[in-house]
């Protein structure tokens, strides 16, 4: 899961994607403070 925090005019949004593209190309049209993560969870198949 992806996430995108945006900090706006004194209020905080946060946005979830289930890819990185769609999260990225997102994180380009927002305005304000922003940033983007990666939630990783400990079962993720990545682990096993």
């Amino acid at each position: 899961m992806w996430v995108i925090t945006l900090f706006l005019k004194g209020s905080i949004k946060m946005y979830e994607f289930s890819t990185e593209k769609e999260a990225r190309d997102a994180f380009k049209k927002l305005k304000g403070s922003k940033f983007l993560s990666e939630i990783v969870y400990f079962n993720d198949p990545c682990f096993a």
